[in-house]
């Protein structure tokens, strides 16, 4: 029996050609999901760059706060920059466990790919990395309201950490409640900000860098700018990501 209701042309099997159709329209179908024949290989290997970029802008921080790690299990001697830690070490412990799981699991879930072949991974992995974001955001925000300041945390960096550890909840909490309501485009907006704010720290040692190179330690002021720097320019990408990706949907759509 054919079937002309959609394409005015008989439907079946028994068509000569009904094969090369299928699979001319299977090619078109991979070509608009970004997978064209012969080119699946390195497409999956071009989805892979972002999380390998962002785990690799963590390398520095993991190894800053396994250092801090060290010295709080090893008793290391006391100094004035890290006896606040000494004092009270579950806040930066629990921060660096959380935002070093926060990073690397949440960079993976930027792979296309992975996210395509396994959402029950996806979704798994969102249950760790939501919670292990909002530990991490919110113990930072502890840490700045209830230790000592650093040597060269004046009241403009203070001021910085609390809007961007803020901002860092917020997104989060509102990507969560955009899945719970089934709003894929605005949970991906929401937790690609909260993770830009999160990854914070990998870029704020390339804006720190310059400075080091030229004049040095920063004081008070340049530091806090330095710092506001590295999270302002982590969210302007993501936004260029987030409009990039709501101008491919209305163009496809």
């Amino acid at each position: 029996m054919t079937d002309t209701r959609t394409t005015g042309q008989p439907h079946g099997g028994g068509r000569p050609g009904g094969g090369r159709n299928t699979r001319r329209a299977a090619a078109a179908a991979g070509r608009t999901a970004g997978t064209a024949p012969g080119t699946a290989g390195s497409t999956g290997r071009a989805g892979w760059l972002a999380p390998a970029g962002l785990i690799a802008l963590s390398v520095v921080p993991f190894i800053a706060g396994a250092v801090r790690l060290s010295e709080l299990a090893g008793g290391a001697e006391i100094t004035a920059q890290n006896a606040r830690f000494v004092a009270s070490p579950v806040p930066i412990v629990l921060h660096i466990l959380a935002v070093s799981v926060y990073s690397v699991l949440g960079a993976l879930q930027f792979a296309p790919g992975l996210r395509r072949r396994r959402p029950g991974w996806h979704r798994a992995a969102g249950r760790i990395v939501v919670p292990c974001g909002i530990a991490a955001a919110l113990s930072g925000l502890w840490m700045t309201l209830f230790y000592p300041p650093g040597e060269a945390d004046g009241p403009l960096l203070v001021g910085f950490r609390l809007v961007f550890g803020s901002a860092m909840v917020l997104s989060i909490v509102l990507g969560f409640i955009a899945i719970r309501r089934r709003d894929v485009a605005r949970h991906r907006a929401w937790m690609t900000r909260g993770y830009a704010i999160g990854l914070g720290a990998g870029t704020q040692v390339f804006t720190h860098l310059p400075w080091f190179l030229i004049a040095g330690a920063p004081g008070e002021v340049p530091r806090a700018l330095l710092m506001g720097a590295g999270w302002v320019i982590n969210l302007a990408v993501a936004e260029w990501i987030i409009r990039r990706g709501q101008l491919r949907t209305r163009l496809v759509s």
